[in-house]
């Protein structure tokens, strides 16, 4: 993790599980986004249920993050979006705190929707990535 970045959790707002409120960057730097990855294999097909699609969303996440250079160590901000969040919530927090560092996670939102762009797909996951050059 570059020294220029900061994970908090400032005492005034109600802590959180599985994320941080403030992560705060400094310095020069090189930011990459990364799209939307949903739990495709890489022949296109699905994964299969909710747990297998976040598991591979998040391997896709892994493979783009290596693409530059990174790892979940790099990542300061991740969107979710769960089909379903009431029944998948527990699955996706199991296979994300096996990913990123439980220590100092990323700042993250999560949303419930009610489907997403390609049929069958049950989540999709983004990132934000802070590389020191």
């Amino acid at each position: 993790m570059p020294s220029n970045m900061r994970f908090m959790n400032p005492a005034a707002i109600a802590k959180p599980g599985g994320y941080s409120h403030v992560v705060e960057i400094t310095g020069p730097g090189r930011i990459v986004y990364i799209a939307g990855q949903l739990g495709l294999k890489p022949d296109g097909s699905s994964a299969g249920d909710f747990r297998a699609q976040a598991v591979q969303a998040f391997e896709n996440l892994k493979a783009a993050l290596a693409a530059v250079g990174a790892t979940f160590d790099d990542v300061v901000k991740l969107n979710n979006y769960l089909v379903d969040i009431t029944a998948n919530l527990p699955a996706y927090r199991e296979v994300r705190d096996r990913y990123v560092n439980t220590k100092e996670p990323p700042a993250s939102t999560t949303i419930g929707v009610p489907a997403l762009a390609r049929d069958g797909a049950l989540y999709e996951v983004e990132a934000i990535v802070m590389l020191a050059k």
